[in-house]
């Protein structure tokens, strides 16, 4: 069962065309990759799905559901997280306190003056399991302009799951990362996300095969192929679309 398809979506910033026919099918429970050259449209085809910018043709579903154009928040909602290229916690507040944002979203909770965020017991108690989930422990009340860039992705990411998603979009998680700590995120990924279904755009290849059930490479806005690891390994059309480079 697909929970997440599109069909025919196409997307142009301005006229210029950056998403050409794509139709992209994941299956539940998978970690579905998606790669390519730089200026493949991969970002662009997560910000489609993920509703920070609407197609200009073509449809999105999930669950069934059709959810072309519906905000991030509705999507979250439905159940739906998303990771960021560009990390989006809140600079000035804690690890703690960023997760827990994080968790009432989830449950609907505004953040304002008029709850008393710390006698939510539940709430609080989940926040320290995801905390000490990702082994940030020691961080909890660090301010997050204040972690390392490793330990601020893993924050990043596990803000992105503590919503409990049914679909987790990871856009370049290992970005700028070490590699012992490229190593650790990849573990902390397949960790948390036990279960789920996931949708990864990455660079780093050793990171990819290592993750991914299938692969879907998109070239110049268009699929070029999808499959598993050792057929797009194999894939001559893939090799060429990356000038050479072995994608192993």
């Amino acid at each position: 069962m697909n929970i997440l398809e599109t069909k025919g979506l196409f997307h142009d910033y301005g006229g210029l065309e950056v998403l050409f026919d794509v139709n992209l099918q994941v299956e539940e429970g998978e970690r579905h990759a998606i790669i390519g050259p730089n200026g493949a449209g991969k970002t662009t085809l997560f910000n489609t799905i993920t509703g920070t910018c609407c197609p200009t043709q073509g449809k999105v579903f999930f669950k069934g559901k059709d959810i072309t154009g519906f905000p991030p928040h509705k999507l979250t909602r439905l159940g739906m997280g998303r990771s960021f290229q560009l990390t989006s916690t809140i600079a000035r507040m804690v690890t703690f306190q960023n997760i827990r944002l994080a968790i009432l979203s989830k449950k609907g909770i505004r953040f304002n003056i008029f709850h008393k965020v710390d006698k939510m017991t539940d709430v609080n108690q989940e926040t320290l399991e995801i905390i000490k989930r990702i082994n940030l422990e020691p961080e909890a009340l660090v301010p997050a302009s204040l972690l390392s860039y490793g330990k601020h992705r893993s924050l990043e990411i596990s803000m992105a799951l503590a919503t409990n998603p049914d679909l987790i979009l990871l856009d370049e998680p290992t970005a700028g990362m070490s590699r012992d700590e490229t190593h650790n995120a990849v573990e902390m990924i397949k960790k948390l996300t036990a279960g789920k279904t996931v949708v990864i755009i990455e660079h780093d290849m050793d990171v990819i095969f290592s993750l991914a059930d299938r692969i879907t490479v998109l070239h110049y806005g268009k699929i070029l192929a999808t499959g598993s690891p050792d057929e797009i390994r194999s894939n001559q059309a893939v090799k060429d679309a990356y000038l050479g480079q072995t994608v192993v």
